[in-house]
């Protein structure tokens, strides 16, 4: 019996020893297989789970004046986003989480569990760099920074209607931002990179595309006039209690925008203060019947269809006269003048009388000319062509008014561009915004060179000491311009005390350099003439571009007048 039970005791311990070392075997057969056989799989494995493909943000392009000035660039922030999933796992780490982040514990509790289905989402975008450390300081696990970009606009307010601003994700939203956009926007990469538990990259692990960087955009205005602009458009807005304005300076000689500026404006670094409302450019977007600055083209297509000659002499007396049911009225009765004294002293009646003496065709093909009712060619967004009907739907009255400015609508641009025929020789030169080797616009004929240059000299008594235009008169340069003061149209037609000034005028008078509009919107404080209002926002501008552009004064002679001297009041 006892041998039995020893023979059994033996035959037990024999199994076990074959079953432990069959276990034996096997655990080394698997470690063998992890350890060797299969290491490559699963270290794959463990990396696709840590694994993250990435964005790679590109550089916008800069924006930068035409000497270089940066008007537009972009800086390197962070923006830190989280796996929902691991947050959930992390309940106690929020409120320590959102003061990092400085938002509210509730926001980011409620922000959280609304995506608790998601492996992705934004917690904070666009954060400054101290901000940043001390997010990463927390060391919460799912948690991760991102290297974006934050357009910054160094002159503020002086160039955001130009310029206009990006949302968060760097998308142009208005002005040359949204017009090219591709150009400045480049392309974004991408990589993948090993990350650990926290969310925190331990190394790349392969490029799939490399950012193309975007290209810088160079403009035509010149950042020291669009801030003397800015700031005098500015002030007169203020003083005269306006509600808002507008100012445009070209390059009389290439078509140049050497500075645009309007009011009010925003600033274009605070997104949240934006306001539609803000943000258009005035002088591209809104058009304006322009009243008396459109008489020198009156008298321009008046001499060049053959009706009158330079000497003309109009009698204007008794200072109205009947169109239709409309009366047509001046200041004053001028009595009989010449076309000097019809631009110099604003004489409605005197540039109603040439309009109807004109075929409609001629008068319609210098305006046309001039460039109303067509876009400039700036590619800017929201550009409106204005109002100029055709010809053959033009009735009496309507060809009456258009005579000194009213039934056409023009945008302050347009008003600039036009001038820049008087400057070249009866050429109007096309205006371009941005430096590019591709605009192969041609200057359009609108007069010809002995009426371009006639009507500029009637211009000069506009700016003498019984123009309209006095307070745009800069010592020691020849200046020529014209006044404007139009009425604004309501429900129930013309407002007797809603007006809109205006000044155009070309310095020095002698060799123009410069043509620069100025519109102040319903000056409601003191006068509301043009040349009251809107001439000495010109004066201080040019006064300060032709020293800053060296241009040379010229010789004073005085320029005889055959009117008696006024105050102001026509425009």
């Amino acid at each position: 019996m006892g041998a039995l039970k020893r023979q059994v005791s033996h035959g037990r311990l024999k199994v076990l020893l074959v079953v432990s070392a069959l276990v034996l075997v096997a655990l080394v057969l698997r470690a063998i297989d992890l350890q060797v056989l299969s290491r490559d799989f699963l270290t794959q494995q463990g990396e696709q789970r840590q694994v993250r493909t990435l964005t790679e943000s590109a550089y916008r392009g800069m924006v930068t004046d035409r000497n270089g000035e940066p008007l537009a660039i972009s800086a390197p922030v962070q923006t830190a986003w989280a796996n929902p999933k691991d947050l959930l796992e992390q309940r106690d780490r929020w409120p320590e989480l959102a003061e990092a982040l400085q938002v509210d514990a509730d926001w980011l509790a409620e922000r959280i569990e609304a995506r608790a289905s998601r492996e992705f989402m934004y917690l904070r975008r666009h954060m400054l760099p101290a901000q940043a450390e001390q997010v990463t300081a927390l060391r919460v696990q799912g948690l991760g920074l991102t290297r974006e970009f934050r357009r910054y606009y160094p002159h503020g307010e002086t160039t955001s209607h130009i310029l206009g601003y990006t949302d968060i994700d760097d998308r142009g939203q208005e002005g040359v931002e949204l017009a090219f956009n591709d150009w400045l926007s480049g392309a974004p990469g991408a990589k993948r990179v090993l990350r650990d538990r926290h969310g925190r990259t331990i190394r790349d692990v392969a490029s799939i595309r490399p950012a193309r960087d975007g290209r810088t955009l160079r403009l035509t205005i010149d950042q020291r006039l669009q801030y003397l602009a800015y700031r005098e458009l500015k002030a007169a807005v203020a003083e005269h209690d306006a509600q808002g304005g507008s100012a445009v300076l070209l390059d009389a000689r290439t078509g140049d925008v050497l500075a645009m500026v309007n009011q009010p404006s925003f600033n274009p670094n605070n997104r949240g203060s934006i306001r539609s409302e803000l943000a258009r450019n005035r002088s591209l977007t809104d058009s304006m019947e322009p009243g008396s600055v459109i008489k020198p083209f009156t008298v321009a297509a008046a001499l060049d269809a053959g009706i009158i000659d330079p000497n003309v002499t109009l009698d204007t007396r008794p200072g109205t006269m009947r169109v239709g049911r409309l009366t047509v009225r001046d200041f004053r009765d001028y009595g009989v003048i010449d076309l000097t004294t019809l631009i110099a002293r604003s004489s409605n009646v005197g540039a109603t009388k040439l309009a109807l003496d004109m075929p409609p065709d001629r008068f319609w093909q210098v305006l046309h000319q001039a460039g109303f009712g067509q876009s400039t060619g700036t590619h800017f967004p929201g550009e409106v062509s204005g109002r100029l009907r055709d010809f053959p739907t033009w009735r009496e009255v309507e060809q009456a008014t258009m005579g000194y400015g009213y039934g056409l609508s023009i945008t302050p641009l347009q008003m600039a561009a036009a001038y820049t025929a008087f400057a070249n020789d009866g050429q109007r030169i096309p205006v371009r915004l941005v430096q590019t080797a591709d605009d192969l616009r041609e200057p359009a004929g609108v007069m010809s060179p002995e009426t371009a240059q006639r009507v500029l000299a009637m211009m000069e008594h506009t700016i003498g000491s019984e123009g309209t235009a006095r307070q745009a008169a800069i010592d020691g340069y020849r200046i020529a311009g014209k006044t404007g003061t139009s009425r604004k149209s309501g429900p129930g037609g013309y407002t007797e005390d809603r007006y809109i000034s205006s000044f155009v005028g070309l310095a020095p008078a002698s060799d123009p350099r410069f043509v620069m509009a100025v519109v102040i919107d319903e000056p409601n404080a003191g006068t509301y003439f043009g040349g009251a209002v809107a001439a000495p926002v010109f004066r201080n501008v040019i006064g300060s571009a032709l020293r800053m552009f060296n241009v040379r004064p010229d010789a004073m002679p005085e320029i005889p007048m055959q009117f008696a001297a006024e105050r102001e009041g026509s425009t």
